[in-house]
């Protein structure tokens, strides 16, 4: 079953996170923490969005996600920050339900499009997202600002 996340799936978000950062190869990164994340998810005015795949009660798979704004197309898409589904659940359909899930809201909101972000060594990944019919992005490179350049951009003087 897919269903979009309650506050009562934090614990599991969480812990997923980090499982998905341990497989990423990025585990020293992960800063949140069940309250942050129950802020962000449950805020009066959310940015950011959840949608966890159940079995048998438990929560076995998550979908994190944020709205995006195209001004090519004058519409808004999501962003899938995070697609994880736990180890025993994997090859049962639970990713392919969760971001069908995603292209459904798509659709009924009058979204256009769904991006993410892929690490170039998950072959495994890499596959299951061309099965879907998702194309890479070859011409894009992503870039991030982060730690202490962000820090020195953010309290330079704004130019004049």
């Amino acid at each position: 079953m897919i269903r979009p996340a309650r506050s009562e799936d934090v614990e599991a978000l969480v812990q997923m996170i980090h499982e998905l950062a341990d497989y990423e190869r990025s585990s020293g990164s992960v800063e949140v923490d069940p309250p942050l994340l129950q802020e962000a998810l449950f805020a009066d005015t959310p940015a950011v969005f959840a949608h966890v795949a159940e079995q048998g009660g438990e929560v076995v798979g998550m979908a994190i996600w944020f709205l995006t704004y195209s001004t090519w197309t004058g519409r808004h898409g999501i962003y899938l920050e995070d697609l994880y589904v736990k180890p025993e659940a994997r090859q049962t359909g639970v990713g392919r339900q969760l971001i069908t899930a995603l292209a459904a809201l798509a659709e009924a909101s009058g979204y256009r499009r769904i991006d993410w972000s892929v690490l170039t060594w998950n072959e495994t990944a890499l596959r299951f997202y061309r099965s879907l019919g998702a194309e890479p992005m070859d011409e894009w490179i992503g870039y991030r600002l982060t730690g202490g350049p962000l820090r020195r951009l953010g309290r330079a003087p704004a130019p004049e």
